[in-house]
Order: C-alpha cells, then structure tokens, then sequence
C-alpha cells in the first residue's frame, strides 16, 4: 500500500534534544512578540478611556481593553509553561553530558587498566628482587676492593698514640743509660789529626803572632 501511494520508505531522523530547546525558544520569542503587540493596544486603550465620559463609547472601549488583558496574561502563562519546559529539557540535556563524559571517563579508564595489566604481566618481580640483590653484592665488592687497594703496606691498621709516647720514652732512657750515641762522634776530632781545628776567628790573631815572632 505504501508503494502504490508513494510514502516513503525512509524514516524522518527524531528530533533531539537541543531541538527541541530550539523550538521552545522560538516560540517562546514569537509569544514575546504578541505580548508587546497586546500590551501597546492596552496603553491605547487607556489613553482613550482617559479622554472619554462614561458612557456606551467609553464601555465599549473599556470591554475590548479586557478582551486584550485576558489575551495578554493567556500569552504570559504560556511564557511560564514554555520557561519551565525549556528549564527542564536543559537540565536533562545537562544531565546527559554529564553522564556522557561519565561514560567515556570509565572507558578511558577500562582501556587504561587493560594497558597497565598488559605492561605488568610482562614484569617478573622475582628476576627485578634478584637484580636488587645482585647489585647489593657487587656494591659490597667494590668497597671491600676499594679498602684493600687503599691499605697501607707493614703499617698496624689501629696505632695508639699512648704506645708511641711510651715507646719514645724507651729510647730516651735507653740512650741515657748507654751514655752517647755514635751519633754525638760525627762532630769528635779524629786522632790522627795533631791540632784542633782552627776556627775564622781566631786566623788573624795567630797570623800577627807569627809576625812578631820571625
């Protein structure tokens, strides 16, 4: 039956949400629009009622101003109904975003987890506690080179300074005891030498005594 009338086959796209926010907004501007027609009439009609008596004219002026109150207040409560609705529908188009980005947080974080159990299983905890391991026992090696190549040959590794001043102490004694050293016959006179030694100055005085002499 469809074919035979022409319908289409295709399905009109639903209108989404922020459509119909558009939609009340228009309205909402074109009911704007004919309150601020209606409430020029008004102010017309309460120019002419101020210049007329009673009577049957300033009546009948008066039951068109009402006419016209009561359109305007239909149009300002369809206001408030399509200020409400637009309120709404943006509070649920918020509602949306947000649970949007809820949803692709959790999936960025899904993916995220997924990675992360993927990079970790390929980690062996084991092998990285042995590595820790191997590095603390060449770190071990290296000082125990390092002190052994800075060790002093035939030196005590612990010298007591109070060992040495009672040594020292020793040798003094020893050397009073044993009276000089071969030390104090450096400056002796050698037997073989018949005169001391004649010092600077006493050369002149020996030499004018030669003098005299001859």
């Amino acid at each position: 039956m469809n074919r035979l009338f022409g319908a289409s086959s295709s399905k009109k796209p639903k209108a989404s949400l922020q459509d119909a926010i558009n939609s009340t907004d228009a309205r909402m501007s074109s009911i704007e629009v004919k309150i601020r027609k209606l409430d020029g009439e008004l102010a017309r009609y309460k120019e002419q009622m101020a210049k007329l008596r009673n009577g049957p004219g300033k009546d009948a002026i008066q039951q068109r101003a009402m006419r016209t109150l009561k359109q305007k207040r239909m149009y300002e409560s369809q206001i408030a109904q399509l200020t409400q609705q637009t309120f709404n529908m943006e509070s649920a188009a918020l509602a949306t975003d947000n649970l949007r980005n809820t949803m692709a947080t959790v999936d960025a974080m899904q993916i995220a987890n997924k990675e992360m159990r993927k990079q970790y299983g390929k980690i062996d905890i084991d092998k990285i506690e042995n590595i820790h391991y191997d590095m603390e026992d060449l770190l071990e090696q290296a000082n125990e080179i390092q002190e052994t190549l800075g060790r002093s040959y035939a030196v005590p590794d612990e010298i007591d300074e109070a060992d040495l001043e009672a040594e020292l102490d020793a040798l003094a004694l020893e050397e009073e005891e044993e009276g000089p050293s071969y030390l104090s016959d450096l400056n002796k006179v050698p037997d073989f030498v018949d005169e001391p030694p004649v010092d600077l100055g006493e050369a002149p005085v020996r030499q004018e005594a030669i003098k005299q002499t001859g």
